[in-house]
């Protein structure tokens, strides 16, 4: 059965913790040549007059931090509802529901412990 409880809306809390973690990575981040070309209505004098233009808004440090807090706790409750629903489908039983949330949430402790928000642009032109 595969969980469904939730009608599977942690999806929509990972979704919402990645574009959370996009922010992070984007904050005060140059722009790439595609996102200078999408602004193409912007022209050089624009920049002379504007450079700050050429990077990604900067959050100050005390929201990044609350971005950051944000962050984790959407994947806590992705992986909290992952689980949930997964032990009321009868999918685990009480034991591996509590083996696989130890697991889960071991495994996103060492995530966050070494994560360095990055921006990654595969298709970068």
């Amino acid at each position: 059965m595969s969980g469904g409880t939730f009608d599977y809306n942690q999806r929509r809390i990972r979704e919402i913790a990645d574009r959370v973690e996009h922010e992070i990575a984007l904050s005060g981040a140059p722009k790439t040549e595609r996102e200078l070309k999408e602004e193409s209505w912007r022209n050089d004098d624009w920049y002379k007059n504007y450079p700050e233009d050429l990077n990604h808004y900067a959050y100050p440090d005390e929201i990044m931090a609350e971005f950051k807090k944000g962050y984790e706790i959407l994947r806590k409750a992705e992986i909290y509802a992952q689980r949930m629903d997964w032990l009321i489908a009868c999918d685990d039983g009480n034991e591996s529901f509590l083996e696989r949330l130890k697991e889960e949430l071991d495994i996103l402790d060492f995530e966050l412990s070494v994560k360095k928000f990055t921006r990654e642009d595969e298709d970068e032109d």
